[in-house]
């Protein structure tokens, strides 16, 4: 069976992404949500944490020393390119890469490369089907490797299941993270503001997606603080075919919502109906 996945990424935090997924998701059938966002997830905040499976993630290997069998020859300081070793033989966690070049020049075999635990993979209950969600440990790496496991736990959930989409609430910016949400989407929804940064985030991330071919749609959140800078977004979606499929006007009881954990959509439906909501999610063809 097919499964639609859509994923909603922005150029930046804070332009309003979470808010547009939190939205669309009572509107979909047979769904699995996926919150991607490994670095700050807060959907199971607005959906609740009824948490029923956890799990832990390991990132990168790491070095780790057995002092009752080093001689303190000090290779493995010498050899190290990122610092993690001190002349003391002490490794620093944060530092190290896990390339295990200490290992190999060991004389003793006195180091050895182990597996470290760096975030959590969480399956939860919300009101409108299983989600996936994870956190990656302050300060830690391989966010990407992180959401590739939480988009393929949703999308065994949803084969197991037979649910038909996948909502994705990717990372803000271009990096990894971003690049690991979108690899095999359906469609991809980018959120921007009309800001002074809003028309060079929407470049960076629309020269990133359409490398991978995908279906693109533009949604423009607070699209009336600024004539100047919508009428530069539009020329630009103009100019590279992109469609603006919603425009959301500022509204305060959006963020009224959201600060008692409501679903905007269904907290303000009269506003949604009113800019066009309905005709967007019939656009997305869910």
């Amino acid at each position: 069976m097919d499964i639609n996945e859509i994923v909603v990424i922005s150029g930046k935090g804070g332009t309003g992404k979470t808010t547009l997924v939190s939205s669309i998701v009572p509107f979909l059938k047979d769904l699995v949500i996926a919150d991607c966002d490994v670095d700050a997830p807060d959907l199971n905040i607005l959906f609740g944490d009824k948490i029923k499976h956890k799990q832990d993630f390991v990132g990168l290997q790491r070095a780790v020393i057995n002092k009752d069998i080093c001689i303190n020859c000090g290779k493995c300081h010498k050899r190290c390119k990122f610092n993690a070793i001190a002349k003391e033989i002490i490794i620093d966690t944060t530092k190290c890469e896990g390339c295990g070049v200490c290992e190999y020049v060991c004389p003793v075999n006195a180091v050895e490369m182990k597996d470290s635990v760096v975030g959590k993979i969480f399956v939860s209950n919300t009101e409108y089907g299983d989600m996936v969600h994870a956190r990656l440990i302050p300060g830690e790496e391989t966010s990407g490797k992180l959401v590739a496991e939480v988009r393929k736990k949703a999308k065994k959930i949803a084969t197991e299941k037979k649910m038909k989409n996948i909502i994705i609430d990717g990372s803000p910016g271009i990096a990894c993270n971003v690049i690991a949400s979108l690899t095999g989407v359906n469609q991809v929804i980018i959120v921007i503001e009309p800001t002074l940064s809003g028309l060079h985030d929407l470049k960076k991330v629309h020269e990133m997606v359409k490398r991978f071919r995908l279906s693109e749609y533009i949604v423009i959140n607070k699209y009336d603080i600024s004539e100047d800078e919508l009428k530069k977004i539009e020329d630009y979606c103009n100019k590279e075919n992109l469609e603006i499929v919603l425009k959301i006007p500022f509204n305060k009881k959006l963020v009224e919502a959201i600060t008692k954990k409501a679903i905007p959509s269904l907290y303000e439906r009269e506003f949604f109906e009113n800019i066009g909501f309905y005709k967007f999610l019939h656009a997305l063809n869910v």
